[in-house]
């Protein structure tokens, strides 16, 4: 990939300019409480975006987007905004920098990735972060590492239209190989801890049904979760987000909300335990109630929250029937992986039956991805 990016930036440009990379992510457990104020514990991957850049003294940008054979150029202005919605990441990045106080300048850019478009390892965050990373070095801005994150998220927000936390960017920036991370994103304290499963492998399934995450759904859920927040605190002013608030909190205004609301904020309160919960197996190599925590997820995410589709718990109940120690659907839902914590005598097995029985069932097999831990955003040469 690295070579037809530079390749490609060759022939567009007739120069070559400097290599920055960033990753997409797993998460092992926290879906949907990063804009809840809650804990994730997400990892950066060995899948990512790739970018060559190279200021070209004017005031454009000149995009090629080399896996979708597209290309745009634009200017920094808000009525510069491209139609594209690949070039909007890249302008709301810019956009989101000038913001800030930073000064940005047009440069010329091809870029490609390997992260599954769609499968829940947010591509879009790489991109975001690669970008961000890349700028705040090639002009020497002196943003710290937080900032960049929340640059790829305030573009998100503004430009792409999801209202999505800060757990994607904040992994794409901040990833450490072979460690995972957990985040409090209200504090945006965090703490990273060593990933070495021995005798266990951690692997991606891909239903291959798109998600939409910029439609009204995900936004439509995090309102669900303000709404009851904004119940439980005329009782209790402390609870700021759902993260602050317990059942007892929940089960005080459930006249007080709809039926629907109750069942996402439940899902959320139980989940922020869960992911507490997990933190304390793996610091005593327990496993198997990480695995425990990850079915749970799953069944709050499919009859709760109710982000999952027929093909994830397809997958979930074969990794169930395998003896998969933990399965769930991984990311925002409405399709894309689950993500499969198994032990290694137990995975061809598993992998056979999986693509065998999907096939069987949806007329097409499922694109299986082994996960290695990477570094996060970071300047290839």
């Amino acid at each position: 990939m690295l070579n037809k990016i530079r390749s490609k930036f060759n022939e567009l440009y007739k120069t070559e300019g400097s290599v920055y990379t960033s990753p997409g992510r797993i998460n092992l457990i926290g879906e949907h409480t990063d804009y809840n104020g809650g804990f994730v514990f997400p990892g950066a991957i060995d899948k990512g975006m790739i970018a060559e850049i190279k200021l070209n003294g004017t005031d454009k940008i000149r995009a090629y987007a080399l896996d979708l054979n597209e290309s745009a150029e634009f200017g920094f202005n808000e009525e510069d905004a491209p139609k594209a919605s690949w070039a909007r990441y890249i302008f709301g990045v810019c956009r989101e920098i000038i913001k800030r106080g930073g000064s940005i300048k047009g440069f010329d850019t091809v870029f490609a990735g390997d992260v599954p478009l769609g499968a829940g390892m947010s591509s879009s965050a790489a991109l975001e972060s690669t970008y961000a990373f890349a700028l705040n070095d090639m002009l020497s801005l002196g943003i710290d590492k937080f900032e960049l994150a929340k640059i790829g998220q305030s573009t998100e927000h503004n430009y792409v239209g999801v209202k999505c936390g800060i757990m994607d960017q904040f992994a794409s920036v901040f990833g450490k190989k072979g460690s995972l991370m957990l985040l409090d994103c209200r504090s945006l304290e965090y703490k990273y801890y060593p990933f070495d499963p021995k005798g266990y492998k951690l692997v991606l399934l891909d239903s291959v049904v798109k998600h939409e995450l910029a439609s009204s759904a995900y936004n439509k859920r995090r309102e669900s979760c303000e709404n009851v927040a904004k119940a439980i605190r005329k009782n209790h002013p402390e609870v700021e987000f759902l993260r602050d608030a317990s059942m007892e909190m929940l089960n005080e205004v459930k006249n007080e909300v709809s039926a629907e609301d109750y069942m996402r904020a439940e899902y959320v309160i139980e989940e922020v335990a869960r992911v507490m919960d997990v933190c304390a197996a793996l610091e005593k190599g327990d496993y198997e109630t990480v695995g425990e925590k990850m079915y749970g997820t799953h069944h709050g995410m499919s009859k709760l929250y109710e982000v999952s589709c027929e093909e994830l718990d397809f997958l979930n109940d074969i990794a169930k029937k395998c003896g998969v120690t933990g399965s769930r659907v991984m990311g925002g839902g409405f399709g894309g992986c689950t993500i499969n914590l198994v032990k290694e005598e137990k995975y061809d097995a598993f992998v056979k039956e999986a693509f065998s029985a999907y096939k069987e069932k949806f007329g097409h097999e499922p694109k299986l991805y082994d996960v290695v831990i990477s570094d996060g955003a970071r300047k290839l040469c």
